[in-house]
């Protein structure tokens, strides 16, 4: 019996790890993750992942009910309350909720100054309360 118990647990963990997929191994724990909070009882919210790239940062939006088709969404500077008029980086538009778009910004500078991202008139989120798979402070990246 004892010879069966660790024959068991490796294939326990075998299929523990098969059932991962490439979805688990798209997650880097410096990504940040920031809540999309409806704005103008759009009815929208969702998240955005900001994924490091050295001098680059790109940025998933994913939106949760979109009520229109093309949606404008940009980073501003500021917060959800006092957004920038002039946006800082323009993002792609989403479309039935998503969007994926590269910005010529390091992500630490992204979250050490007063950032949000606004897709207009339906959600936004401020960047520095994005928090990383290890949920760690703003400001403590790493560069």
């Amino acid at each position: 019996m004892k010879r069966r118990a660790p024959f068991a647990i490796g294939a326990a963990l075998l299929l523990l790890g098969a059932g991962c997929g490439s979805a688990a191994e798209d997650v880097n724990s410096n990504d940040v993750y920031v809540m999309l909070a409806e704005q103008n009882r759009s009815g929208e919210s969702g998240t955005a992942r900001l994924i490091p790239l050295g001098n680059q940062t790109k940025v998933v939006l994913e939106l949760t009910d979109p009520t229109a088709t093309l949606q404008r969404a940009h980073i501003h500077a500021g917060s959800c309350d006092q957004l920038h008029p002039k946006p800082a980086y323009a993002l792609s538009e989403v479309k039935s909720g998503m969007s994926t778009t590269t910005v010529d910004v390091k992500l630490t500078a992204l979250r050490r100054g007063s950032f949000a991202i606004d897709v207009h008139d339906f959600a936004c989120g401020e960047i520095g309360t994005g928090r990383t798979m290890d949920y760690d402070p703003p400001g403590h990246d790493k560069e």
